[in-house]
């Protein structure tokens, strides 16, 4: 491999982590019922030279499936739904059976709108790995929120508690479950 596309590599992935922190952090405090982010209070990334960056790099590389889905990760943290999904789209061409991405673009599809493919991103993500909460934590969400089938996001969310019973999340969990059967907030 070139010198210059291990640097790339390395570029994308350092930003894939500090995106991936950011992004996880500002979910969760939104999970949380914080809907507050200050961007402020983040590092900042230049999202969009990251962005030219990979662009040039799978341009070069079409097949580099981690660079298309780190490619994806910076349009999901940049706020562009539709090319995090084309991005998703190309890495699950190469290997479709990834949960992490799946549900990435799955919560893109949700973003945009998209309501029936979300879930069945979050589903088979989590049939290609039971154990996966991300997928179980994000079907429920369209379940209560978009399509108001209460019953079926208080099982996908009774199925992380069931994995995740004192773990990071299962108290935002259990309090999205009361609020949804109780109208609490």
């Amino acid at each position: 491999m070139k010198k210059e596309t291990i640097l790339l590599v390395v570029i994308a992935l350092v930003a894939g982590v500090l995106g991936g922190v950011i992004f996880t952090n500002a979910k969760n405090d939104k999970a949380a019922g914080q809907n507050t982010f200050n961007p402020a209070s983040a590092p900042s990334v230049n999202y969009q030279q990251q962005i030219k960056t990979l662009q040039a790099m799978v341009a070069k590389e079409p097949n580099n499936r981690h660079a298309w889905v780190q490619l994806g990760h910076n349009y999901f943290d940049s706020g562009n739904p539709m090319q995090a999904i084309e991005a998703y789209d190309k890495a699950l061409e190469m290997d479709g059976n990834d949960p992490d991405v799946l549900t990435d673009q799955g919560t893109m599809y949700r973003r945009v709108g998209w309501f029936d493919k979300a879930l069945n991103n979050f589903i088979k993500a989590n049939e290609l790995n039971p154990q996966h909460l991300n997928s179980l934590f994000n079907m429920g969400i369209v379940y209560s929120q978009d399509l108001g089938e209460k019953e079926k996001a208080e099982e996908a969310w009774n199925r992380y508690l069931e994995l995740n019973p004192t773990g990071p999340g299962a108290d935002k969990v259990r309090t999205m479950i009361d609020h949804m059967k109780y109208g609490h907030g």
